[in-house]
């Protein structure tokens, strides 16, 4: 029985996860498997990768045959590179202890780059959310801008309308201050003619 190393896809549409099996060449893609060997998560920056190392390893020693895809997540978590090491002792090029040894080194490199990876992503993503945020604060200040000169807009309309109201008012407390001296003075002007007339009539006679 040809046996292969694939994803088995699971997750819902947009948002898709897989596990990696050990299946039957001849099985479907989400059919029955063999083994469970691990998980890929490509939703994820870096991709997450969930390996039983040693399972896949003994898969690959006895000739499973991965896919494109799961020949790369493979190669990723070292597979390829301890079985390449191990067959490196059985030709007798070194002994156990170097290759353990050599592994580890390669491990070592390779965690430390896919640290660096994950710092990158970071320090990208907080950049983001700095610019982001500048962004938001400047449209916030144009928007605060523009409020306070619409407040200012309305607060000159309502004292220009009340200085109005005011002078209107003022000029309307005129006019009858004006209309109330000529009525008050009116009657003192009718006596005095009539005072008059009294004293040229008393003169003649």
């Amino acid at each position: 029985m040809a046996t292969k190393i694939r994803l088995q896809r699971h997750g819902r549409k947009g948002y898709a996860f897989y596990q990696v099996v050990v299946t039957d060449s001849r099985a479907p893609r989400d059919g029955k498997f063999i083994e469970r060997i691990g998980s890929y998560n490509p939703n994820t920056n870096p991709a997450t990768i969930d390996l039983n190392f040693e399972r896949a390893l003994h898969w690959v020693q006895v000739g499973a045959l991965p896919t494109d895809t799961t020949r790369t997540i493979l190669s990723r978590e070292g597979v390829y590179m301890k079985k390449h090491l191990l067959e490196g002792v059985k030709k007798g090029a070194f002994d156990v202890d170097a290759a353990e040894a050599k592994f580890e080194q390669w491990l070592t490199k390779k965690k430390l780059s896919l640290q660096d990876v994950k710092n990158k992503v970071r320090e990208a993503t907080k950049a983001s959310a700095k610019t982001l945020l500048e962004a938001e604060k400047e449209v916030n200040k144009t928007k605060a801008t523009a409020l306070s000169k619409k407040r200012a807009e309305l607060a000159a309309v309502i004292a220009q309308k009340a200085a109005t109201e005011a002078a209107e008012v003022a000029a309307a407390e005129a006019a009858e201050a004006v209309e109330l001296a000529v009525t008050t003075e009116a009657p003192e002007t009718e006596a005095v003619v009539e005072a008059d007339q009294i004293t040229e009539t008393q003169s003649v006679d």
